[in-house]
């Protein structure tokens, strides 16, 4: 069958003082076809995107639209010329419905005919499959339901080419099966579409061709259906890497963490976990499995003293010196348990408990955007330096070894964390964290973002850390590397615990339904 091209790259540069984003890029996009663009971080994937859709203008090059060299300035150049960008962080106006958001911007008549404007959602949502109410709130939604808001916002424009940046990045299985469902509706319909994306079985499942990136220049294109996870990564990388996640079990174990009947409000008084309770051990990887939304959050910050917990609720800290043969009514024995609750960051952390925690806002809570590198590395380390001074050489060297450890793609440890890629500010955070040497690690969501090369090395430093008698706490979105990373997994539900599930007993089936059916048999292990 005859392809028309829709989008055509030739010899597109980016530079960003020193560092060349793009470097002299060759990518064409098809009618009719889902293209995957692939890349480790930093290699200029999104860059490359916000070039067509208006955000960034390049340096050097031509971009071609249905055949005719265009210059596109900004987003509406780009609209008018049927271009639509879903940004992975949604740009939406949280007390404005649905419509309000779709025609913001817009001029003309009919962008205050509220039924007019209704209508028009109705059909985009018909023709495509989306599931859609124009007048919710967009406090009132799901994450899944403010991506169909931005792609219909896209799509309310004419927009025929659309990019979308990490889709799937906090979706449930199911969420990204309706997604992809769509994305085929409109390929079908002659739409040109590009993911970004680090999944590589989303992208054997969902693509036509994939393009790939390293380091800034084109590498080639491959269509999906003469390749395979491994090609792509060893083209991505270029060298052969070995994509198996190892879960060797620990000499011993050793209880770390005793949470019991833990209940989490937020400031309206609405529980966001209800009577949650389980043990993380020294020597294993527990993982927190459930859709965004289910206490995730809540239960990693109440544990690192940043939630306040409602009466009843325990937090015990049991520290190395604990000894769990000990009869219970043991006072020498009962010194070395803590209670976290009640307790702030500073108290914690004085009382001698080395916990570390990779939150999910990794610049609003994680890292200081203005701030450089060693900057950052101070963050954890400035309480250590004698005197009114702190000590800035121990966290400039521990800032170098991250980035030659973890690969970060940046000008220098002086360079401020903003200027980074996404995936590189991650693995700023995760190397920092692991470096303070805890005995308790917890991470939300520590690859999202990350290419696959990076994301099986912070695999490995998890395991590491677990072989090392650390309690590690991982709260993920990926199910498969669930039931391959961890020996247990804890399911929330609507803020409580639906299940404990060993990693011998576990599919990926069974903790789905878990994740969608609270059921209180079993959930306290």
């Amino acid at each position: 069958m005859e392809t028309t091209s829709a989008v055509l790259m030739k010899q597109v540069t980016k530079r960003f003082g020193e560092v060349v984003a793009n470097d002299g890029v060759d990518l064409e996009l098809r009618r009719g076809e889902i293209l995957s663009l692939l890349g480790e971080n930093g290699s200029g994937k999104t860059t490359l995107m916000n070039m067509l859709s208006g955000i960034y203008f390049p340096d050097g090059g031509q971009i071609y639209v249905n055949g005719q060299a265009v210059s596109i300035c900004c987003p509406r150049d780009a609209f008018d010329l049927g271009i639509g960008m879903i940004h992975q962080h949604f740009k939406l106006v949280d007390v404005f419905t649905a419509a309000e958001n779709i025609v913001l911007g817009l001029t003309g008549e009919g962008k205050l005919d509220r039924k007019a404007i209704a209508a028009k959602v109705k059909n985009i949502a018909d023709k495509y499959g989306f599931d859609i109410d124009p007048n919710q709130k967009i406090y009132d939604m799901s994450v899944s339901q403010k991506q169909t808001v931005e792609i219909v916002k896209v799509l309310y424009r004419g927009a025929d080419i659309l990019i979308l940046d990490e889709p799937t990045a906090v979706l449930t299985p199911q969420e990204t099966d309706k997604l992809f469902a769509v994305m085929r509706n409109m390929k079908a319909d002659g739409k040109a579409l590009v993911i970004i994306t680090h999944k590589l079985h989303e992208v054997m499942d969902v693509s036509d061709r994939v393009a790939v990136l390293r380091k800034g220049k084109f590498i080639g294109d491959v269509s999906t259906c003469d390749t395979d996870p491994q090609k792509l990564t060893d083209m991505m990388v270029g060298r052969a890497v070995e994509l198996n996640i190892d879960c060797p079990k620990a000499k011993k174990t050793t209880e770390r963490i005793e949470i019991q009947h833990l209940t989490v409000k937020d400031k309206d008084g609405v529980p966001r976990l209800s009577d949650v309770s389980f043990t993380a051990r020294g020597g294993e990887i527990l993982g927190i499995a459930g859709i965004a939304g289910s206490g995730q959050k809540q239960l990693l910050e109440a544990i690192a003293g940043l939630q306040l917990c409602e009466p009843g609720s325990s937090i015990l800290y049991k520290d190395e010196e604990w000894n769990p043969t000990a009869p219970a009514n043991d006072p020498e024995n009962a010194k070395h348990v803590h209670e976290l609750i009640g307790k702030s960051p500073l108290d914690i952390m004085k009382m001698g408990v080395a916990l570390s925690f990779v939150p999910e806002d990794r610049l609003g809570m994680g890292l200081v955007a203005n701030m450089d590198l060693t900057d950052n590395m101070l963050l954890r380390s400035y309480l250590s330096g004698r005197g009114v001074f702190a000590d800035r050489k121990k966290p400039k060297k521990l800032a170098e070894t991250v980035v030659d450890e973890l690969e970060v793609v940046t000008p220098s440890v002086a360079t401020q964390i903003r200027k980074l890629s996404g995936g590189n500010v991650q693995k700023v955070l995760v190397g920092r964290e692991i470096a303070m040497n805890p005995t308790v690690l917890m991470s939300a969501y520590a690859v999202r973002g990350l290419d696959i090369n990076t994301s099986y090395t912070i695999y490995n430093l998890m395991t590491e850390q677990k072989l090392k008698g650390v309690a590690v706490i991982y709260v993920g979105e990926d199910l498969d590397v669930l039931l391959e990373l961890c020996d247990r997994i804890v399911v929330l539900c609507g803020g409580q615990v639906s299940g404990v599930v060993p990693r011998e007993e576990a599919t990926k089936e069974g903790i789905g339904l878990l994740m969608t059916q609270f059921r209180k048999e079993g959930a306290a292990s």
